[in-house]
């Protein structure tokens, strides 16, 4: 009877459709009651889990040893004591000898302040007995969906130390940054210029070096500069060397970056700052494939991929005369324009956990850390006006506010991202905790829709662009969301 109600349940029926996309995660199921045992064996194989189960501290060791699960449903009230300083000694003794393993701690024993301490000591969660089989389930779910998103954490930061010569990766998996991956992945052997575009940290620079350690100029030096960040005239003499005596101060002959960069590549970050007497050098220099140093009687020849980025409207600066247009179509080879942070969606978790995890090295005594839930919201209902360098410096300080905890709460986090508009976060939270994920899931992408619309002045077909859909796929969507497509 009570098997039927079980799979009665619709909760269960949900889990089990969730579960069936994600790879099989092993539990351990520990209880001396073996009718629980049996029920609940029955209950989680039924979502996907391989379960294995035990009825006594040592038959549970030698099953953790065995099978290795990376889950643990742990009953506390264990032989031969029957208290649940034995269960809560079992589970010391399974994070000692694998941490990141989810327990479950269960109990009959009404002790609050008990289970608070488990938890404390590293207990994923705590359920009381008699133990609901949906509250199970979504705790379980949510544990298994936790070590997912750890492995492909762990996944990508491999990608990343081990990635190209010099460790060059990049994370994410929202459509937006895939395409503008895949893309320079094409353009990387090439050697016609590349012009990146997209708002002020959005990870231009990376993209520059990926772009080099990709191409057959690896091994060569890639020089970078910010052509906003030197006046004119020394800018000039950075650019293509100067020689002794040419200007108050030039002591010795200096080479340039052009010639630095022989070889290699030479990537000019916001190249819409340069002043008009400049872009005419440049475009001379990208033309002929020659330099003349200030003050040289001879310009010198050198081979130089160019790699240019700017965040400012490069056509638009066309069409008002302070940019030469000519040296636009010099230098936009190949455009890779680069999404928003707040326009990857899907990305916010993975690259809140790479720099938290650089970070690590930057706060003496940091555990390492994971984003509470609740934090998570948070961040993801933010627009991140300052995008990747933005996120990165709020990892840096929330690791820090945390003060050695292994989780990063809301309050750790910014007045700036804890005082987000409630509307918006109540968006992402429209399903509650007990809701199915179909449920949840509908409000995300309604949310995801609104923003997109909003951010394209309501043109869909750019909306349709930034969430990686068709325009028919778009206007599908908005129909079955209730949102007026006319």
């Amino acid at each position: 009877m009570f098997r039927r109600h079980l799979a009665a349940q619709p909760a269960v029926r949900h889990y089990a459709a969730g579960m069936a996309s994600r790879r099989k995660e092993g539990i351990l199921l520990v209880d001396d009651d073996a009718a629980f045992r049996a029920v609940y064996t029955e209950l989680l194989e039924g979502e996907g889990f391989a379960v294995t189960s035990a009825g006594t501290p040592e038959q549970a060791l030698a099953a953790f040893t065995r099978a290795a699960p990376r889950m643990v449903v742990l009953d506390l009230m264990l032989p031969p004591s029957g208290q649940p300083e034995a269960g809560a000694a079992l589970m010391e003794r399974i994070l000692s000898e694998r941490p990141a393993t989810k327990v479950v701690v269960v109990s009959g024993s009404g002790d609050s302040s008990f289970a608070l301490s488990l938890v404390r000591r590293g207990a994923y969660d705590f359920l009381a007995k008699p133990v609901d089989p949906d509250v199970l389930l979504a705790v379980c779910a949510r544990a298994a969906a936790r070590l997912e998103l750890e492995d492909r954490v762990t996944e990508l930061e491999t990608e990343l130390a081990t990635a190209a010569r010099e460790q060059i990766g990049l994370l994410g998996t929202s459509p937006a940054f895939l395409d503008a991956r895949t893309l320079a992945e094409r353009a990387a052997p090439a050697h016609v210029p590349v012009l990146l575009t997209g708002e002020s940290g959005t990870g231009k620079e990376v993209f520059a070096r990926y772009l080099h350690a990709r191409s057959p100029r690896a091994k060569k030096p890639f020089v970078a500069i910010n052509c906003g960040a030197l006046a004119p005239a020394l800018l000039e003499s950075t650019l293509f060397g100067h020689k002794r005596g040419a200007f108050t101060g030039a002591v010795a002959d200096a080479r340039g970056l052009f010639a630095e960069a022989d070889g290699g590549t030479l990537f000019l970050d916001e190249i819409g700052d340069l002043e008009v007497g400049l872009q005419v050098k440049l475009l001379r220099a990208l033309e002929s494939g020659e330099v003349l140093p200030v003050g040289a009687a001879r310009p010198l020849t050198v081979d130089v991929r160019l790699l240019s980025a700017t965040h400012r409207p490069l056509e638009a600066m066309v069409a008002g005369k302070t940019f030469r247009d000519d040296l636009y179509w010099r230098v936009r080879g190949i455009e890779i324009a680069l999404p928003r942070l707040a326009d990857r969606a899907g990305d916010l978790a993975l690259l809140a956990q790479h720099f938290i995890n650089q970070a690590r090295a930057l706060v003496p005594h940091a555990a390492m850390a994971r984003l509470s839930p609740e934090a998570l919201r948070r961040m993801e209902a933010y627009d991140w006006p300052g995008n990747l360098r933005e996120l990165r410096h709020e990892m840096q300080r929330a690791l820090v506010m945390a003060a050695g905890r292994d989780e990063i709460l809301e309050a750790d986090l910014s007045p700036s991202l804890r005082n987000t508009n409630e509307a918006s976060v109540s968006a992402l939270e429209t399903a509650d905790e007990s809701a199915p994920l179909e449920e949840k899931v509908g409000a995300l992408e309604r949310r995801e829709i609104v923003q997109a619309l909003a951010r394209s002045n309501g043109n869909r077909s750019h909306a349709a662009a930034r969430l990686g859909l068709s325009r028919q796929g778009l206007l599908n969507k908005m129909a079955r969301h209730g949102l007026k497509s006319s």
